[in-house]
């Protein structure tokens, strides 16, 4: 990371995705007959981490891959990507993570994972200082074990780093793991389980998640799909941001690169709003399929 500060170590998964695409995603006992399939790289920890090095800030990943042909094209995409993979353990004996998505005509889309490696990442690995050295974020999302995010979280801390959270796929969550979180990500589904409840269904609802969601975090970011995006920070303070009019094309890992576009915003000292609105416009350039 010499080559460029302040940066951000993103702590979490990689997953092989094979992705299918089908004129609608099956019911209960369904078999449909798919258009195609294809390889690619995934994982929200992976998805983060390439999306804020596209974004321009240096990037180091600490996850665990396999030994086997999935972690080495886990592997290999993040160096494509200028993410440093020096902190990716490869387990020997063990299987990478990986999930199947069904893309449908709408571009909507369903997922099942298979969490493999991600579920063992060794949490001694963060005493490593060369980790977090010219680091000012710390990301994390849902797809490893929570005790695995308290100890980043607690490891960032102890150092003045910042940490932000993307609590996908939604769990409940700890009050020693909301403690150390300094922003939160969410959309519009774990908004209405974080809050207590407050529906999601337009914007007005998204702020009011969001308000909620600040008197637990010092600021809390609601993505709503195609209504917008709503910010509240625990000092009273609230805005929303229209979504970006586009054709849509697929839905599949657009709050993984709002996120990692977000953070990579954040570091580069741009003010909230500023960096909301650069994380919407990537966000919705993504989901027209134009990156």
């Amino acid at each position: 990371m010499s080559k460029r500060v302040p940066g951000v170590v993103v702590v979490g998964s990689l997953h092989y995705d094979i992705m299918v695409a089908a004129p609608h995603r099956p019911a209960a006992g369904e078999t449909v007959q798919g258009d195609c399939w294809y390889p690619k790289f995934g994982g929200k920890g992976g998805n983060q981490a390439v999306a804020a090095a596209k974004a321009g800030v240096p990037v180091r990943m600490l996850g665990a891959v396999g030994d086997d042909a999935f972690g080495a094209f886990l592997r290999d995409f993040l160096r494509q990507g200028d993410v440093d993979d020096t902190h990716v353990a490869t387990l020997p004996g063990r299987a990478s993570g990986m999930s199947v998505a069904i893309s449908d005509a709408t571009g909507d889309y369903g997922a099942v994972i298979v969490s493999g490696t991600n579920l063992e990442i060794d949490p001694a690995r963060l005493d490593d200082d060369n980790l977090w050295a010219g680091v000012a974020m710390l990301v994390l999302q849902n797809e490893v074990n929570e005790g695995m995010n308290i100890a980043a979280a607690r490891a960032a801390r102890a150092r003045g780093v910042r940490v932000c959270l993307n609590a996908a796929p939604y769990r409940p969550l700890s009050s020693e793991l909301t403690d150390g979180i300094d922003v939160l990500i969410v959309n519009a589904i774990e908004a209405e389980a974080l809050s207590g409840g407050i529906g999601v269904e337009n914007i007005s609802g998204a702020e009011a998640a969001a308000r909620k969601l600040s008197e637990s975090f010092p600021v809390a970011v609601v993505t709503a799909g195609g209504d917008g995006v709503a910010v509240a920070q625990r000092n009273g303070e609230s805005f929303t941001l229209p979504a970006e009019k586009i054709t849509l094309v697929s839905t599949h890992g657009a709050g993984d690169v709002f996120t990692g576009a977000f953070v990579a915003a954040l570091v580069s000292d741009l003010p909230l709003a500023e960096a909301v609105s650069r994380a919407n416009g990537t966000a919705a350039r993504h989901v027209a399929g134009l990156t």
